[in-house]
């Protein structure tokens, strides 16, 4: 099958793919992406009938990337790039936890963590920056989080990842510059998705609290930030990091 042809210098029409796009922040920023007017991707792991579901959503396509193998990753963009067209806009937003305080976490959890949310987030940016210097158009966010800049404690699995995920973003930004490439990540603070559904109600109330606005964000919030990112109106915004947090780090 062949792609569709180039289409012209613009805001809209882009071919985006959304890695672990099939639920929480990933769908949200599938739909906003798509509002857009971009051509989207579903990016999913395991769980093929809830991405497609969405991905009919939008309008897309579902596409299966285990991000921690490269082989699949590429596997995955070429089904994308013969189906959608060549990927411009990348959003790694895979990515899972393994929480535990720091002397019982065992080796499987800290590998497991950092193999999905920064090897991952490497692989599908080394897959998509090829293209991108070559049409000298791109734009990658990566999905960090407020733990990157703040630390949690029963996390230094996951800040860690988020930190790195920091330092890979703003090297990319000054690496791809002057390819016409924009590279940002957003840090979420706490957000209503499953992930937070599955800490107890006392837990919750503790992180609400801790937010200057009182509450937990959306996806959707999330997903209009990651979308503007990626639009011609954010042409100047590179190495950025961008919070969608409440206020809670704020200074950090």
């Amino acid at each position: 099958m062949t792609g569709p042809a180039r289409r012209p210098e613009g805001d809209v029409g882009r071919v985006a793919l959304v890695t672990g796009g099939s639920g929480g922040i990933g769908q949200a920023t599938a739909e906003a992406l798509a509002a857009g007017g971009h051509r989207v991707a579903v990016g999913y792991g395991s769980n093929r009938e809830v991405a497609e579901k969405a991905a009919a959503g939008v309008g897309g396509v579902a596409v299966h990337i285990d991000v921690t193998d490269p082989a699949c990753v590429d596997a995955a963009f070429t089904e994308v790039e013969q189906s959608l067209g060549p990927v411009d806009i990348l959003v790694n937003n895979a990515g899972i936890t393994a929480d535990g305080l720091f002397m019982r976490m065992s080796e499987d959890q800290w590998r497991r963590v950092l193999s999905t949310n920064l090897d991952g987030a490497f692989h599908a940016t080394r897959r998509a920056v090829p293209g991108m210097v070559r049409r000298r158009w791109g734009r990658i966010v990566t999905m960090g989080s407020v733990v990157g800049s703040t630390g949690a404690g029963g996390q230094a699995n996951y800040a860690a990842t988020k930190a790195g995920l920091i330092g890979l973003t703003r090297s990319l930004a000054r690496e791809l510059g002057s390819r016409n490439i924009t590279v940002n990540l957003v840090a979420p603070g706490p957000i209503a998705t499953a992930m937070i559904d599955a800490v107890t109600d006392e837990r919750r109330a503790e992180m609400t609290a801790a937010v200057p606005l009182g509450r937990m964000g959306t996806p959707a919030e999330v997903g209009a930030v990651v979308a503007f990112l990626c639009s011609s109106a954010a042409a100047y915004v590179t190495g950025a990091v961008v919070p969608v947090d409440g206020g809670l780090g704020m200074g950090h």
